[in-house]
């Protein structure tokens, strides 16, 4: 299956190449036309030493890389692309099943006013996902691409539909199942011309039907080959006003995500799924809010039904908890249980004008924030048979407590040259569930106390000096939880080209005397219009790594690091 799928590449990737040729010759005397060649290229590489006390494995291969390129290439209507990765091999922290090198990704677009048609791998979204996203994020190494045909069609003014076929990328090939999907959407208002010009409120009507197919080919249980999903939405907006909600649902889908073991037999569960997502945010002049809310039950969905971690997942399910940045309030994140949860966020950012008391002359931002998730409280209805558990849920009532972080962060602007960030974060994380799905783990709920202090310094034009404080207290008598923490960071920024940085996170609170440990780490970059290159020495803490609630677990590490990218 393997070489097929590169034998495909190539040839796909060949007759890409002489395309390109035969549009760049003609494009000479053509003018009228957009024609531009583009791409951005990537190089991590590590060189990993023994380490321990902090837990650094040996690497056989003491050094280890990942590498990607994507070129595009556009001309009038036409728009085509390949992206080749190579990992030799995957970088620590990344799943091992990514291990060598290819082509990816290629794909061949044509766009016209009524058709809109993309053969090769695909990224589209329904709505806000719940029912169908795929994307790219190579900071996670997540790619899962739909490798097969897409057609956009907008027959009429606010009209626009989505149909969708093929299998989702698995690392250096495809998995078994077949994705079919279709997509529609009515911009009301962009139908008709008088609501256009007269009414301020615009209605986006949305609806999306999603299916996989599989063979059954487990002789102890009968597996639906066929699973469908289906949903509506509704977006309106008026002014600094936005409202979006979206409802799905899924047929039973009996996988290794929602099975369990109990009483030392395997459970796969058929109950059906459903999602519901709502966001509501007003802004104006110096003033805005959010509120988010969602509600998942059995939504794990992909075209492999013995999947596992993040590999060929459909849908997307959003987290409604922040994304920091900071190192200690980014400790311990929050990763989406599509197992079953319910949750939500309230954020309100205000600016305190300046001249005022507090404000000042400079005013200041202050963001305030609380996010909450709670698992469902399942109440079964059929333990009649061996194979399958059935269950029911009430849309008031909510499980045990996974997650929640109140925070406030404000931004004051002294002087010209001189402002500040500052963070009071209370968090609490039921990680035996949400980061290691065992409810009966070993280790203790974190509830911790996170602060941060972060100040600039910007002496001359274009350089700048900042340093950052942060303090995490949480308590210290749990080894598997490592205590508590304090970081202190210093950045250099001599130019636009040049910046220096020096990090140490200190584990004063870990209960063993002997792995009360500094982290230092070293990082030195230049950068030069779209190109940088970045040289880092150190050690770095185990911990978990998410982006928009997906996550994977970075294990400790020590040594040197490089990372080069590119773009034209």
């Amino acid at each position: 299956m393997l070489k097929k799928y590169f034998k495909s590449s190539l040839t796909a990737t060949f007759l890409l190449m002489v395309l390109l040729n035969a549009f760049n010759t003609k494009a000479q005397s053509i003018s009228d036309e957009v024609n531009s060649v583009h791409g951005y290229f990537q190089i991590d590489a590590q060189y990993y030493k023994q380490d321990t006390l902090i837990g650094a494995p040996i690497v056989p291969e003491k050094m280890l890389s990942n590498a990607f390129g994507n070129i595009n290439y556009t001309k009038g209507k036409f728009s085509a692309g390949v992206r080749y990765e190579a990992y030799n091999n995957v970088m620590q922290g990344f799943d091992a099943r990514y291990k060598g090198q290819g082509i990816t990704n290629r794909f061949v677009r044509y766009q016209d006013q009524l058709l809109d048609i993309t053969v090769g791998n695909i990224y589209e979204q329904f709505g806000s996902g719940l029912l169908f996203r795929t994307y790219y994020e190579p900071g996670l190494l997540f790619d899962n691409s739909l490798d097969g045909v897409r057609v956009i069609s907008t027959p009429y003014k606010g009209l626009t539909f989505k149909g969708l076929v093929g299998k989702q990328r698995s690392f250096f090939t495809v998995g078994p199942g077949i994705v079919r999907g279709f997509d529609g959407e009515w911009n009301i208002n962009e139908t008709f011309d008088t609501l256009a010009q007269n009414i301020k409120t615009k209605v986006i009507l949305g609806g999306s039907f999603v299916s996989k197919y599989q063979p059954a080919e487990n002789p102890d249980f009968v597996l639906p080959e066929n699973v469908g999903a289906y949903g509506g939405r509704v977006n309106v907006i008026r002014g600094g006003f936005n409202f979006f909600a979206e409802y799905v649902q899924k047929e039973n889908d009996p996988s290794l995500a929602n099975s369990s073991i109990v009483g030392g037999k395997s459970y796969f569960s058929y109950q059906q799924g459903d999602a519901m997502f709502v966001s509501t945010s007003y802004a104006t002049k110096g003033f805005s809010i959010l509120l988010q809310g969602k509600r998942i039950d059995n939504m794990s969905f992909r075209s492999d039904r013995d999947a596992s971690l993040q590999n060929l997942l459909i849908n997307y399910l959003p987290a409604t908890t922040k994304q920091h940045t900071y190192l200690m309030p980014a400790y311990s994140p929050y990763a989406t249980q599509p197992t079953g949860e319910v949750g939500g966020m309230l954020e309100v950012q205000f600016k305190v004008p300046k001249g005022s008391v507090l404000g000042g002359k400079y005013g200041m931002d202050i963001t305030l924030n609380a996010s909450q998730a709670n698992l469902l409280s399942p109440i079964h209805i059929d333990d009649s048979t061996t194979t399958s558990k059935l269950y029911r849920t009430n849309y008031e009532e909510f499980g045990g407590e996974l997650y929640h972080d109140f925070f406030i962060e404000i931004t004051k602007k002294f002087s010209k040259k001189f402002k500040g960030t500052f963070m009071y974060s209370n968090q609490f994380n039921n990680i035996n569930i949400v980061q290691h799905n065992t409810p009966k783990g070993p280790y203790k709920n974190v509830l911790a106390s996170i602060e941060v202090i972060d100040l600039t310094y910007k002496y001359k034009s274009n350089s700048a000096i900042r340093m950052e404080i942060q303090g995490m207290q949480r308590d210290n008598n749990d080894t598997l939880n490592l205590g508590s923490w304090v970081v202190g960071l210093i950045e250099w920024t001599p130019n636009t080209h040049f910046f220096l940085a020096a990090i140490d996170q200190y584990n004063y609170g870990n209960p063993v005397e002997t792995l009360k440990l500094h982290y230092v780490y070293f990082s030195a970059g230049y950068t030069s219009g779209p190109h940088r290159i970045s040289l880092s020495y150190g050690k770095q803490r185990a911990g978990i790594f998410c982006v928009g609630g997906v996550c994977r677990t970075v294990p400790a590490s020590n040594g040197f690091a490089i990372s080069i990218t590119s773009s034209f």
